[in-house]
């Protein structure tokens, strides 16, 4: 059988620095058409050239399939070319090169209410927009109560959207696309728009879809929405598209890229100061994991920092410590050489370096700080707040398929129960 969606080679380049001239003429536009008509034809039916020294390539090269019923997600920072990929796939955009096939009913929500008529009321702009989309009128009506109900914009149905906030503009929005029972739904960034309550609801009609045997494209940075969705994932960098990964594989990697070159050199990062100095104590910090990816552990893997400390000469009882703190900067572990290992050190003008060994870190899947601390004689010298970057992915320790959410608590600990005869366990593929 052939895949749902088939991507070959595909590139959208964008020339820089192209003015409009806004007062051209017809004649005017017909002369530059033609002008460029020789460049377009050997571009789009010749090998493909490097398109000038203005050419900007949004996306080059990017093949991959999916399959009819996987959930396939595009994950890449801000800028990576995700977004240009679903409109080329959407027919929003026209590629550059290559081409994809579409095997079946799309429909694409890309950005908050796009189709919608600002003076039309939410009534009128469910009809409209489920025709744009391509649904007819008996289908729109049938399903008409469903998506009211949905987005929860009941009581505000015969208001222009106009007057609509942005959650109920996409609350609307994502409705009327979901329930246009598409054979492919492509969602780009839908959950960074409105409340936990519409991005619960967003999640389990996206999960309908997948049970129906209908095939979603899903573009997130919520990375707990993407393991729990998506059953592929490729990785967009830089115009790039990666080959089809297993979830927990693109997840590192993508979090191994979002960690590249995000910060200042740790010399260079905001410190807190006890005394007059000179210069930083802490210069570098290496964290390595079993994950394949620096800076990316799964829960319970195993953390090594190597943390390098200089021009501390006038320290002679010197103490270390890293704390790991949530995105909220509540400290949920600490490390340090006096708790764990009893230990104080004489500092030196040259370069120490400290390793400090985590065997084994039970924290729940996110994504975390590494703060840095030293201290002489228990007085504090020098704190970095947020020295690195630390995140934790999701890993089966118990068996089941499951485990908590930061919503739920911050570690993940071991435990035994002790049930009544009525209590049956269920498979993890079942729960």
């Amino acid at each position: 059988m052939k895949p749902i969606i088939s991507v070959e080679q595909l590139g959208k380049a964008y020339h820089l620095g192209r003015k409009v001239d806004k007062n051209a003429t017809l004649r005017d536009a017909v002369v530059d058409f033609g002008r460029h008509a020789a460049a377009r034809f050997r571009q789009r039916f010749s090998e493909p050239a490097e398109g000038g020294a203005d050419a900007f390539w949004a996306v080059r090269d990017a093949s991959f399939s999916v399959n009819r019923g996987e959930v396939m997600g595009l994950v890449g920072r801000n800028g990576a070319g995700k977004s240009t990929l679903l409109k080329m796939l959407s027919r929003i955009t026209e590629p550059t090169e290559g081409r994809a096939v579409l095997r079946g009913r799309v429909a694409s929500l890309l950005e908050v209410g796009t189709g919608f008529h600002p003076e039309l009321t939410g009534r009128e702009n469910i009809y409209l927009n489920g025709a744009i989309l391509g649904m007819r009128r008996t289908e729109i009506a049938r399903k008409f109560d469903a998506i009211v109900d949905f987005a929860g914009v009941e009581k505000f149905l015969d208001t222009p959207v106009k007057r609509y906030s942005s959650g109920m503009y996409v609350r609307l929005a994502f409705a009327v696309a979901a329930h246009l029972d598409p054979e492919i739904l492509i969602v780009d960034e839908v959950l960074a728009v409105g409340d936990a309550e519409f991005q619960k609801k967003c999640l389990g009609k996206m999960g309908d879809v997948v049970r129906q045997g209908r095939t979603v494209l899903f573009v997130s940075h919520n990375m707990d929405a993407v393991s729990a969705l998506c059953t592929h994932v490729v990785v967009v960098n830089g115009g790039k598209v990666s080959e089809r990964l297993g979830p927990d594989d693109g997840i590192k990697q993508y979090l191994a890229l979002a960690n590249e070159g995000s910060d200042l050199p740790l010399a260079q990062k905001p410190r807190a100061v006890g005394a007059d100095r000179a210069a930083p104590i802490f210069t570098n910090l290496r964290i390595t994991t079993d994950s394949g990816h620096d800076k990316v552990v799964e829960t319970h893997g195993r953390v090594e920092l190597e943390i390098e400390v200089r021009d501390c000469e006038d320290l002679h009882d010197a103490t270390c410590g890293v704390a790991i703190a949530n995105s909220r900067g509540q400290r949920v572990a600490f490390f340090h050489t006096l708790y764990q290992s009893g230990l104080r050190f004489r500092g030196s003008k040259a370069p120490q370096t400290l390793r400090c060994t985590i065997p084994s870190l039970p924290l729940v899947p996110a994504s975390y700080y590494v703060e840095l601390v030293i201290s002489n004689e228990d007085k504090p010298i020098e704190k970095v707040e947020r020295a690195d970057r630390l995140d934790v992915v999701f890993r089966d320790v118990f068996g089941t398929g499951k485990v908590p959410n930061p919503s739920q608590g911050v570690v993940v600990l071991p435990c035994e129960w002790t049930t009544p005869a009525n209590f049956v366990a269920v498979a993890a593929s079942q729960s």
